[in-house]
């Protein structure tokens, strides 16, 4: 590594001479202090020529993280005759790199201060390396958004954001870059700041943060600069990201642990070696096994180094149970009191990475923890346009650097979280079955964020959508209320269900006034009865008010508004209500 001076200055200069102490006095003690550091994964990413590749090699540079041979490989004489350092050297290690100027693979770096260990992936920022941006920032705490103060908020700029959002990355730094250029005016960095956070808002991150830096000259990346930023009184990239709260970023609620062997070296002892992906268990615990749903108790919690008490993340450990139960690698174990999701039907976000384009038509492997399974791609919902991160629907196939949500059919229950609840448990890659390539990954979607005509209602595995394809219309419930003939209004009620089942609509009428609810007990049941009615996908008809399940459509018609006593012509107005509230198609 670079010596540090002899005369101490800043103070990772100070920090640095104490570890070079520690080093010559104890080397063993610097090695276990270095281990129990905490970790912090980052990833930069920027539009071209926004400074990413220097502010990296500057921030690597001036925190003694470079060593010797690197410094001297990235030391160049300028036009002028003069030594100086091209930081961008420093991470930019493929050759077509160096020649074009611009950041193609992800690289990775690794350093450390007193405080933390880091390990940063230079991500690339054009559009056509979505791919490689998705696995660099995969795994990181923080986002480093370079914008270059002379050009403000780009297109590019605002991308970057969506997919740092869309991978679960918790915290944004957003560094304005090349301030020297814009004489450092903090009216154009609070104008930046102001026109990006507006775009953050409405995206998940826990916190954004906004520093102004000119990566070539060091300014605020490292070292704070008074003289040049006098107004600007937040940290330097270095003491933010040395200080940003993560601890609080992990899921120690829900406890989750794929199960990745089990460990029996002799008749009396029986083990499940996982690692804990979330959450937190002890000894005692009750805890299910999925699929299978078989439960037991916690006995004992073993690790190389002795028994525990408790575990969390992200602790290997084997446990052992009260119980002799069967459990093979892809199990997972939780806490019964907790339990996850189990099913054959996913909605997820996915970053298409494959030349060959996603073929509908046939079956992909996926590996979701610790399991494999096949499935099947039931539908395309929408694709995101990467320019204006709008939408597009009507999407046959998904191409390389895509981003869209795909609804999958697996062949076999599999248990998952949200990827934003569980980034563990939440995502999965998709496996080519013939070339054995990894060609998507994809990142499990809430059940709130779906909508209600996508997600699974309740306890069934059966989607609104899916029996709505099988009987070719929405489920949904036709109120027809008001009126002053409580015959006249029972009569449209069959008239209605009469037409829907002509036109091939599974429909059924529930009225107050038909002869077979003459029962005053069972009459009081017909809201209820409706409202199951339309969760099993049929078209209900009735007089008496009921909500609609979730999933389906309501229509509430008021017999005021209708051309009665003509019973025709009623009856086609209620179609026509219905049709334009989507409940059938255009008759």
């Amino acid at each position: 590594m670079t010596q540090p001076t002899t005369e101490p200055q800043s103070e990772i200069d100070l920090a640095r001479a104490e570890e070079e102490a520690l080093i010559a006095r104890d080397i063993h003690a610097f090695l276990k202090q270095n281990e129990e550091k905490e970790l912090l994964r980052l990833c930069a990413v920027g539009s071209v020529d926004d400074g990413k590749s220097t502010l990296i090699g500057r921030l690597l540079h001036d925190s003694k993280g470079v060593y010797d041979d690197q410094l001297a490989e990235a030391t160049r004489t300028t036009d002028a005759g003069e030594r100086a350092i091209d930081f961008a050297r420093l991470t930019d290690g493929l050759r077509a790199e160096r020649e074009q100027g611009i950041t193609i693979d992800v690289a990775y770096r690794y350093f450390s201060t007193p405080a933390r260990k880091f390990i940063i992936a230079d991500t690339p920022g054009h559009v056509q390396y979505t791919r490689n941006m998705a696995t660099g920032a995969s795994t990181a705490n923080v986002a480093i958004i370079l914008i270059d103060a002379r050009l403000g908020v780009l297109t590019q700029s605002r991308r970057h954001g969506y997919i740092s959002d869309l991978l679960g990355i918790p915290h944004l730094l957003v560094a304005v870059n090349k301030m020297d250029l814009v004489d450092y005016g903090e009216a154009r960095f609070n104008e930046i700041a102001a026109d990006f956070r507006a775009f953050t808002d409405q995206l998940g991150f826990t916190s954004v943060t906004f520093i102004p830096v000119s990566a070539l000259l060091g300014v605020n990346i490292v070292e704070a600069s008074p003289a040049r930023t006098p107004w600007y009184t937040g940290p330097t990239v270095l003491k933010f990201l040395e200080q940003v709260a993560i601890r609080k970023d992990v899921n120690l609620t829900d406890f989750r642990m794929p199960v990745q062997t089990v460990i029996r070296p002799n008749l009396d002892y029986r083990g499940f070696a996982g690692q804990v992906c979330s959450g937190v268990i002890a000894k005692g615990d009750a805890i299910t096994v999925l699929p299978s749903g078989k439960q037991s108790t916690v006995r004992a919690i073993d690790t190389y180094d002795g028994e525990l008490q408790r575990a969390w993340p992200p602790t290997a450990v084997v446990l052992r149970l009260a119980d002799e139960i069967d459990i093979s690698r892809g199990d997972v174990i939780v806490r019964s009191d907790n339990l996850p999701r189990l099913s054959r039907h996913h909605t997820a976000d996915v970053v298409w990475m494959s030349d060959s384009p996603l073929d509908r038509a046939r079956s992909y492997l996926i590996k979701h923890g610790t399991t494999y399974a096949r499935v099947n791609v039931e539908a395309i919902d929408w694709r995101v346009d990467l320019e204006t991160l709008n939408p597009i629907a009507d999407v046959a196939e998904l191409k390389l650097n895509d981003i869209a949500r795909v609804r999958f059919v697996s062949h076999k229950p599999l248990v998952t979280d949200s990827y934003r609840k569980n980034r563990s448990m939440g995502a999965f890659i998709l496996i080519d079955p013939v070339s054995n390539n990894t060609v998507g990954a994809a990142m499990i979607v809430e059940s709130d964020e779906l909508g209600a005509d996508e997600a699974a209602v309740g306890g069934t595995e059966v989607r609104p959508r899916e029996r709505a394809r099988r009987l070719g219309h929405k489920a949904g419930i036709i109120h027809l209320f008001g009126g002053e003939d409580d015959a006249q209004r029972t009569a449209l009620v069959f008239a209605v269900e009469r037409r829907l089942f002509d036109a091939g609509a599974l429909s059924v009428a529930l009225d107050d006034g038909d002869p077979r609810y003459a029962d005053a007990r069972l009459g009081g049941q017909l809201s209820a009865a409706a409202k199951r009615l339309s969760d099993a996908g049929l078209i209900v008809v009735s007089g008496a008010f009921a909500e609609a399940a979730p999933g389906t459509a309501a229509l509430s018609v008021d017999l005021a508004g209708l051309p009665l006593p003509d019973l025709d012509r009623a009856t086609a107005a209620v179609l026509d209500l219905a049709q334009s509230a989507g409940l059938i198609a255009a008759r």
